[in-house]
C-alpha cells in the first residue's frame, strides 16, 4: 500500500477504494477484534476504534472495514440529492508534517443510493450517518434536507450525525450558530424516533461558541458530540490551501483540547452522552490517549493514510499485549 505515497493525491484518493479490497481481501481478519468493548443505548461496539465521516461517504466499502477490524463506521456525509464534489483541487498530503487537506464538499451518491448500499452490506458492526445539507439548499431550507436523509436513511442507521461543521460548504458553520442549531437539532431528534442523534463540531469555534453549540445541541435533544471536524487553520509552514480543511498530526491538539473543554462544559450532564473523538489520531498511543481522557470511541482518517489500512489492527494488538 506504500506504493500510493508516491502517486499524486488526486490519482491516490481514486486508486483507495481498490486498494482496500485487495488488501482487506489478503490481511483481514474473520472476526473483529475485542478490546474494551462497549454498549451504549442497545449498541454494542466490540472496539471503539472505527473510520471518520468522509472515509466511505457513500457506505458501499463496509465489508472491507469489517474485514480490517472496525469497531464500527462513520459513513457519509449523506445528502438527500446526489451532487459532485467542489471543482479544482479537491485533496492534498503533506508526508513530512502528516498532514491532509480536502475541499471535497460533501460529494455524494445520494440518501437513496447509500440507503441501499446499507441495507446489501448487511453489517454486524454499529453504524453511524453522518448527514448533511445539499449545497444549493438555503441554511433557512437547511432543516428540510437534514429530515429527508432521516427518512430515507432510518432504516439503515444505528445512529445519526449531524454535520454543520464542514469548512467545505459554504455558509454550513453558520448552522453551529445558537439561532439555528437547537431547531435543527430538535428537527433531526424528532424525525428519527429512537436513533439516536450526534452534533459533529468545528475545532475553529471559541470557547463561547462551543458552550452555546453544545447547550443549544443539548436543548434540541442530542445525544452526544463528535469532536472534532477539519480544521482552517493553517501552521505557519503549511503549502495547503486557505481554503477547505485540514487534518492530521496539527489537528491534533485542537481535538484534544474540545475533548476536554466539552468534558468540563457537560459536567455531570455527561452521563449517557457519547462523545466521539476525532483529529489527528495517528497512533496506537493516540487511542489510547483519547479514551483515557474520557472519549466513548475514537475514529481515524488520517492515519489510514499515513499509516496504512493494518491500523485497526494494530492498534488491537496494542491492547492485547498492553501498550507501555
Amino acid at each position: 500500500m506504500y506504493f500510493i505515497k508516491y502517486l499524486p493525491a488526486g490519482l491516490a484518493h481514486s486508486l483507495a477504494p481498490l486498494g482496500l479490497k485487495i488488501y482487506s481481501d489478503f490481511c483481514g481478519v474473520e472476526e473483529t477484534p475485542q478490546w474494551r468493548p462497549f454498549t451504549w443505548r442497545g449498541l454494542h461496539f466490540q472496539n471503539r476504534l472505527g473510520i471518520a465521516g468522509g472515509v466511505d461517504k457513500d457506505g458501499d466499502h463496509l465489508q472491507q472495514w469489517m474485514q480490517l477490524g472496525c469497531g464500527f463506521a462513520e459513513i457519509g456525509t449523506v445528502t438527500p440529492k446526489p451532487q459532485k464534489p467542489n471543482p479544482g483541487m479537491i485533496v492534498a498530503r503533506d508526508w513530512d508534517n502528516s498532514n491532509l487537506w480536502n475541499k471535497l464538499g460533501f460529494p455524494s451518491s445520494g440518501a437513496k443510493e447509500v440507503s441501499i448500499n446499507l441495507m446489501h452490506a448487511n453489517p454486524s458492526i454499529p453504524i453511524l450517518v453522518n448527514i448533511g445539507k445539499n449545497r444549493n439548499t438555503s441554511n433557512a431550507l437547511a432543516a428540510q434536507d437534514y429530515v429527508e436523509c432521516v427518512e430515507l436513511l432510518k432504516d439503515n442507521a444505528d445512529i445519526f450525525v449531524i454535520n454543520v461543521s464542514s469548512p467545505n460548504s459554504k455558509g454550513l458553520r453558520d448552522l453551529q450558530n445558537k439561532e439555528y442549531l437547537t431547531g435543527l437539532t430538535s428537527a433531526v431528534v424528532n424525525k428519527s424516533a429512537q436513533i439516536p442523534v450526534l452534533l459533529k463540531l468545528s475545532p475553529d469555534l471559541n470557547n463561547h461558541q462551543l458552550h452555546e453549540s453544545i447547550e443549544a445541541g443539548m436543548v434540541g435533544g442530542a445525544s452526544g458530540f463528535i469532536l472534532t471536524n477539519t480544521t482552517t487553520h493553517r501552521p505557519e509552514t503549511c503549502q495547503f490551501p486557505l481554503e477547505g480543511g485540514l487534518a492530521g498530526k496539527d489537528l491534533a491538539q485542537k481535538s484534544i483540547t474540545f475533548l476536554k473543554e466539552t468534558l468540563r462544559i457537560l459536567g455531570n450532564s455527561r452521563k449517557d452522552l457519547l462523545l466521539v473523538s476525532v483529529g489527528g489520531v495517528l497512533s496506537e498511543r493516540d487511542v489510547h490517549e483519547r479514551l483515557d481522557l474520557g472519549a466513548d470511541l475514537v475514529e481515524v482518517y488520517s492515519a489510514l493514510v499515513f499509516k496504512g489500512p493494518g491500523f485497526f489492527q494494530e492498534v488491537a494488538d496494542s491492547f492485547s499485549r498492553g501498550l507501555q
